[in-house]
């Protein structure tokens, strides 16, 4: 036991946990903790807004897969932070949110700055910890710490904001972290009687297989069963994209070539997924999901096992250790799908060719609302590029080592199909919650964490003017990153549900916006804007360059046409009926 304040046993805590940087902006509710976060080495990066902080903690823990850290002012300085948190929940990080309250004698009076915190997360966070005594500082600063990794998602640390003065005796507690094992041995048995009749066996590759750092343990089990990988919804970093086995992501927008090949699988690994609604969706036409398949389901979370979709085997692991013991047991063991291999690998290397040859010829979209657009930027003044052959050209531009970020709506949806990886630890997407202003603050945390690495956020013109302020955090605080803006004047994903269901009557969807190339200068950062295909390239791999070379952040500004891709969420609506004679011609 030693003697020291409440300010000093969360800091210490703090340290004892490896925290090194916390985002938020300044305030009184911890200033006390505050002045002295530099002599304990831990730097605290001030941002723009508090929904940024947030997303940067997201970004720096999935970059790394340890903890974010964000703190604000007790009040609107936390409930800036809700939605990034709820992203953080979706996308399995393991983000402490330290929300500093209004002090215990002022609580209930309707002081300044006052709320009930803690219900503002509560569907956002696996843990709550509420520091009721000063005394137990440590104690439930450790707890958050511990359970952030141990529940596999977000905690709130709440703490009234005199509970930071006084004296006490406490000792730092250590932090405790899972041995998750592989599962149990009578499913793990079960599964590889399951593998081993298996003909066509297709590998889920998922976020929990970049969370547990299995990628090599994945590509293990591929090899010895010689199974395609797809990867799971938006987790395109889960299998290297130059392996024979790789096949691309399912859900919206995915790879044609994925969903093919799943569709004829006998039996489904879904290796450290949950099998999200969203994620197995019919795409391009496609009902890919094999109706009759046998799915052996890993996850950390026991809950998720058979949430979604009904599975033969449930097995409750961490990916790599359930990879690697399926591997071990079936040894070499004779397996149904030894006597096919060489056929399946001629099917999988078809099929994947088929599908790059077809995004190569994918120019433009063939609706006649995206034609019409099409018809309408030949008229403009300026040149208006196809977002699909934007997306190539910037597919063919990436390092190998980059990291990426993408915001939500139709473009970025649309990189779905075009984003490939070769380390996990590389894509950063705002996964269920699907919330706007997401790409550029993530990677700056993402940047901050690995800053060897080149740093890339996707976003259109609607989900950037969210977050672009944050640009000024990245040039004050030398977090260089680049950021690829598509500028087409319009909320796309939504625009193209009035297209389809709803006969082109437009509202609300329009965007007409200054260069914000120009913005971004004007913020400290470069900015250029391109308006010819052939400099969309060497546009993005100039702006890597300074960001590596030079340590600048740049806005790269691809002035897009108004053509778009599938729409969003076909799935949730319908062709409107209208039975109020003023409405009868909106339909």
């Amino acid at each position: 036991m030693a003697r020291m304040t409440p300010t000093e046993a969360f800091v210490e805590t703090m340290v004892a946990n490896g925290v090194t940087d916390i985002f938020g902006i300044m305030g009184s509710a911890f200033m006390d903790a505050m002045d002295i976060f530099a002599p304990a080495g831990i730097r605290l990066i001030p941002v723009v807004h508090e929904q940024g902080a947030a997303h940067m903690a997201d970004g720096y823990s999935r970059a790394t897969g340890r903890h974010g850290v964000v703190i604000g002012q007790n009040g609107p300085g936390i409930s800036n932070c809700v939605t990034a948190i709820a992203a953080a929940y979706w996308a399995h990080s393991p983000v402490v949110m330290i929300t500093p309250e209004t002090g215990t004698m002022g609580m209930g009076l309707g002081g300044f700055q006052e709320a009930n915190q803690l219900p503002m997360f509560q569907e956002f966070v696996k843990y709550a910890g509420h520091v009721n005594n000063p005394n137990r500082m440590a104690e439930f600063t450790a707890r958050c710490f511990d359970r952030a990794h141990s529940e596999i998602g977000p905690t709130q640390l709440n703490i009234p904001r005199d509970y930071f003065y006084g004296d006490i005796d406490v000792e730092i507690p250590q932090p405790m972290r899972l041995d998750r094992g592989p599962g149990g041995e009578k499913v793990l048995a079960e599964a590889v009687e399951v593998l081993k009749t298996a003909k066509f066996p297709v590998i889920i590759s998922g976020g929990g297989v970049v969370m547990a750092d299995a990628v090599d343990d994945c590509v293990a089990l591929a090899e010895r069963l010689g199974a395609p990988v797809v990867n799971s919804y938006l987790h395109n970093d889960s299998f290297p994209a130059s392996h024979p086995l790789w096949c691309g992501p399912l859900g919206y927008q995915g790879s044609k070539a994925a969903m093919k090949l799943m569709a004829k699988a006998d039996v489904v690994i879904a290796l450290g997924s949950r099998l999200g609604p969203f994620g197995t969706l019919p795409q391009h036409g496609l009902d890919y999901w094999p109706k009759d398949a046998k799915i052996i389901q890993i996850d950390a979370d026991h809950k998720m096992l058979g949430l979604v979709k009904k599975i033969s085997v449930g097995i409750c692991g961490d990916a790599g250790a359930s990879a690697r013991a399926l591997t071990a047991m079936l040894g070499d063991a004779a397996l149904a799908s030894d006597g096919n291999k060489e056929e399946r690998a001629k099917d999988i290397a078809a099929e994947k060719d088929a599908w790059e040859t077809e995004l190569d010829a994918w120019k433009h979209e063939k609706d006649d609302f995206s034609q019409d657009m099409i018809a309408e930027a030949e008229k403009e003044d300026g040149n208006w590029l196809a977002p699909r052959q934007v997306l190539r050209e910037l597919e063919k531009a990436m390092p190998k080592d980059v990291m990426v970020s993408t915001d939500i709506g139709n473009i970025n949806s649309v990189a779905n199909s075009y984003l490939r990886f070769e380390r996990p630890r590389s894509f950063f997407a705002p996964m269920s919650f699907g919330n706007c202003g997401y790409a550029l603050p993530t990677m700056i945390g993402a940047k901050c964490a690995a800053p060897e690495r080149p740093a890339v956020a996707y976003a259109g013109d609607g989900a950037w003017a969210m977050s672009m302020t944050e640009v000024m955090t990245a040039v004050r605080h030398d977090i260089p990153v680049t950021a690829v803006v598509y500028h087409n004047r319009q909320w796309g994903a939504e625009k193209k549900n009035q297209v389809d269901f709803y006969g082109r009557r437009f509202v609300a969807g329009e965007l007409e916006s200054p260069s914000f190339a120009e913005i971004g200068r004007s913020m400290g950062a470069e900015g250029v804007t391109v308006d010819e295909m052939g400099d969309v390239g060497s546009a993005l791999k100039s702006a890597i360059d300074a960001q590596m070379n030079d340590g600048k952040t740049t806005v790269v500004e691809i002035m897009c046409n108004r053509e778009l891709g599938d729409p969003f969420r076909r799935d949730a609506l319908s062709k409107p009926v209208r039975h109020l004679a003023k409405y009868k011609d909106y339909v």
